[in-house]
């Protein structure tokens, strides 16, 4: 919790600098104020919680009106402050920008959720999300229905094209699972024969990059043949966006990472309102 305020606060000094000097030269110390957060978009509601640990620091009084996770409409109130006016002015765009950014983050990942969880796919962030700012990011995903897949280098194997032009397969899997006891050892494959490789050599998920989702679908029914279908975790990634996703649906795979989920998310707008 106090890791997270003070990156918040971090945020809103790179705002503030030395001060707000419109709101300090125009408003007399003191005002009080109320203020309402509108929604002008549809959407899935994320940052909620950061939005709070701003206000309470600020000691200002709060309302929220949907929570993380809750579906917000076009003209709906989000949130109800009142306060020192110079303090809902100070983080009035903080607010909105982490608002608006995760809940576009929720509301992308859930787009995806609706479409893969019938076939009981599951989908996934990747590390492709803005520098400083991936927990937010990361829990936005969470809130929209999907999963994290790695915070990190630091806490999961994932033997990439980069890793294997270094070091064959055989020996990077070997390498793998003799030096990082309990965490899962993923492969990057790019053909149905590396696939089936890379699950006898011990890989606990593999990663099919840049399929088709018809080539994914005859990636799958390989391992099926081989009787190695139940030993691994498949994952797809690469290509695959909002007019394909359906089809790598139906390929038969585990799981779907999508860097879109926090590269190609449209901000939902919301705006700050003083009433008086």
């Amino acid at each position: 919790m106090v890791e997270m305020i003070e990156r918040l606060l971090a945020f809103l000094d790179e705002d503030l600098g030395s001060g707000d000097v419109t709101s300090e030269s125009t408003v007399p110390t003191g005002t009080k104020a109320q203020a309402v957060i509108v929604a002008k978009d549809d959407g899935v509601v994320a940052g909620c919680g950061e939005a709070s640990m701003l206000f309470d620091h600020f000691m200002l009084e709060y309302d929220f009106k949907k929570r993380d996770g809750e579906r917000i409409s076009d003209g709906e109130v989000l949130a109800e402050i009142s306060g020192d006016a110079r303090s809902i002015l100070k983080v009035e765009r903080l607010v909105l920008n982490l608002i608006s950014r995760l809940s576009g983050v929720a509301t992308l990942t859930d787009y995806y959720v609706s479409i893969c969880k019938p076939c009981g796919v599951e989908i996934m962030a990747t590390r492709k999300t803005t520098p400083g700012f991936r927990v937010f990011e990361k829990k936005a995903v969470e809130i929209g229905g999907g999963l994290r897949h790695r915070d990190g280098l630091y806490d999961g194997v994932l033997i990439k094209d980069n890793h294997l032009a270094l070091v064959g397969l055989n020996e990077a899997i070997k390498q793998a699972k003799s030096k990082n006891h309990g965490l899962p050892v993923e492969v990057e494959v790019t053909t149905p024969e590396d696939a089936v490789k890379a699950v006898r050599l011990g890989a606990d998920i593999i990663m099919l990059d840049n399929f088709t989702p018809d080539d994914a679908k005859g990636a799958v029914e390989t391992l099926e043949k081989e009787g190695l279908r139940g030993q691994v975790i498949i994952e797809l990634s690469g290509g695959i966006n909002r007019d394909t996703v359906a089809d790598y649906a139906r390929a038969g795979a585990d799981r779907i990472s999508l860097g879109s989920l926090t590269t190609d998310a449209r901000w939902l707008d919301y705006s700050l309102q003083i009433l008086g």
